[in-house]
């Protein structure tokens, strides 16, 4: 048995260097575009993270501004330029910052259509698609479908190899427990990564639900003051730099860049990909030629649902909330029982 173990790890470890030595120059240029878009990405949060820092800094004086600067915390301009660094490498031919873990996967998909076309591909590229846009999307599920390709090989690999030599070395148990449990763990890692994708997209949609009363309701104000949609969505956009608000900005650049506002709408609705960003864009592009009064009724409709269903929202979580405290409130009410009742119990047995 460690002997067909260890043949099954070897087949395995050859096939993932054999698919690296397969890598071609197209593979190394896709996966240092995702670093490069991840290290950007990363940037601008930092510097959003210190702006806002810098604001709230801005409320104290003296003393106080000392010690709110420890809990607020420094800038981040050493990591920022760590990782302008990095991405200019990147982009200059130099991929040594690379995880090669994950290349044998882009090979797989480049040589294998069925593979990089497949079901899977595709649930990832719309997933994508509305976490990152869809001139990323592509470079970015790619870079996921490699990960879950590649990982589980040299993860099973490795597993069966440690397993193997513990059966050869009479640890029968240790290595029916590493392979059955490394063979698990391997599977759950690459899983999570998936899952975490499916999370992402969750977690964007239930913040953009939240965010949508306050914007929808800035619209609202200041279309019925007298501006024009198109100027009311750019200052809208520009008020904070949340999901929804960014999405918008997405948008108003684009109708700045002369795209029209149907094409540039159904961006924002496929980017959002919730009910109520799909009803305001849908409104708003079927009442652009009737005038701001329109237009203001409308946004001033959606506005009070919208608060209305928010409410409700905060009542249904409130509730779910409720109800995930029961277990620990009545084990904790069990212990107090069993703390007093231990005592009494322990009396009586000595009378």
């Amino acid at each position: 048995m460690p002997i067909v173990i260890m043949v099954i790890a070897t087949l395995l470890a050859a096939a993932w260097f054999f698919l690296m030595g397969r890598i071609k120059q197209e593979d190394w240029i896709a996966a240092a575009y995702v670093k490069v878009y991840n290290d950007l990405a990363e940037i601008n949060k930092l510097r959003l993270k210190d702006a806002a820092g810098r604001e709230k800094l801005e409320r104290y004086k003296g003393f106080s501004r000392f010690v709110m600067g420890i809990f607020i915390g420094g800038n981040s301009e050493k990591t920022i330029r760590k990782l302008t660094l990095d991405s200019r490498r990147l982009q200059s031919g130099d991929f040594k910052s690379l995880n090669v873990i994950a290349m044998p996967g882009y090979v797989l998909q480049r040589e294998y259509s069925a593979i990089g076309r497949g079901g899977l591909h595709k649930m990832i590229l719309t997933k994508s698609g509305e976490l990152y846009g869809k001139k990323h999307a592509a470079n970015k599920a790619k870079h996921l479908l490699a990960r879950l390709l590649s990982y589980p090989i040299i993860g099973i690999s490795v597993t069966l190899a440690l397993s193997s030599l513990l059966l050869a070395f009479g640890s029968t148990r240790a290595g029916l427990g590493l392979l059955g449990v490394g063979t698990i763990l391997v599977l759950v890692v690459v899983y999570a990564m998936y899952d975490d994708l499916s999370d992402h997209v969750k977690k964007r949609r239930a913040a953009i639900g939240k965010q949508f009363p306050g914007v929808v309701s800035k619209l609202a104000l200041l279309v019925t003051s007298g501006m024009i949609m198109d100027r009311a969505w750019r200052e809208a956009s520009y008020s904070q730099n949340t999901e929804l608000y960014m999405e918008m900005r997405k948008t108003s650049d684009e109708i700045a860049n002369l795209v029209s506002p149907e094409i540039a709408y159904s961006s924002f609705i496929a980017n959002c990909n919730t009910k109520e960003t799909a009803k305001l864009a849908s409104a708003i592009m079927q009442n652009l030629s009737k005038g701001n009064a329109e237009i203001g009724r409308l946004l001033k409709d959606m506005a009070r649902e919208a608060w209305q269903e928010r409410r409700q929202t905060a009542k249904r979580d409130a509730e779910k909330a409720n109800s995930k405290l029961m277990i620990p409130t009545m084990m904790l009410l069990i212990a107090i029982l069993v703390m007093l009742m231990v005592p009494i119990a322990i009396n009586f047995s000595g009378i």
